[in-house]
């Protein structure tokens, strides 16, 4: 009896979830940061501006990094900051309603770049997230050594909630 009450908690609070509310919605997430020569924590926080898009910010530190000719990188090459703009579009192409889908552009401390990712709530206040980064337009356009760090393609993953 107490697995048939717990499944039927569960499944309702799955139907009731809903991701992305528009105006006034509040999401923050925290994951891992996967990219070449490094990984890390990564932070994000989203305020939605209307139906369908809002901005934020992200924060990445890396936390193991390879050392580039003997030397590990400082601070500076560890960290980003970014801010950033979405665009929720789940609901345009009639997803789910515990399911958000955001392309999105963002200007950080190292480049200007995009990313694409996508959360999945599982009850109103917590959820998965998945999302890749990608740099449209580097600063410096030699970029070497630590530079590359938080300046490349990055994949992450991690918790999401609604605030």
């Amino acid at each position: 009896m107490k697995k048939i009450v717990f499944f039927t908690l569960f499944f309702c609070g799955l139907m009731n979830a809903q991701v992305f509310k528009g105006e006034g919605d509040q999401k923050f997430q925290v994951g891992a940061n996967l990219q070449e020569h490094g990984s890390g924590i990564i932070l994000m926080y989203d305020y939605g501006l209307g139906k369908n898009f809002s901005i934020g910010g992200v924060s990445s530190y890396l936390l193991g990094v390879d050392k580039i000719s003997g030397e590990k990188p400082d601070f500076k090459d560890r960290f980003d900051l970014k801010a950033r703009f979405n665009a929720n579009i789940a609901d345009v192409f009639g997803l789910e309603d515990h399911f958000d889908f955001y392309p999105g552009l963002d200007l950080g401390l190292k480049n200007f770049g995009g990313h694409v990712g996508a959360r999945y709530f599982f009850t109103d206040g917590f959820g998965l997230y998945s999302e890749i980064q990608f740099p449209i337009a580097k600063y410096d356009s030699n970029v070497v050594g630590f530079e590359k760090y938080n300046n490349q393609f990055n994949f992450s993953i991690g918790m999401s909630f609604n605030l």
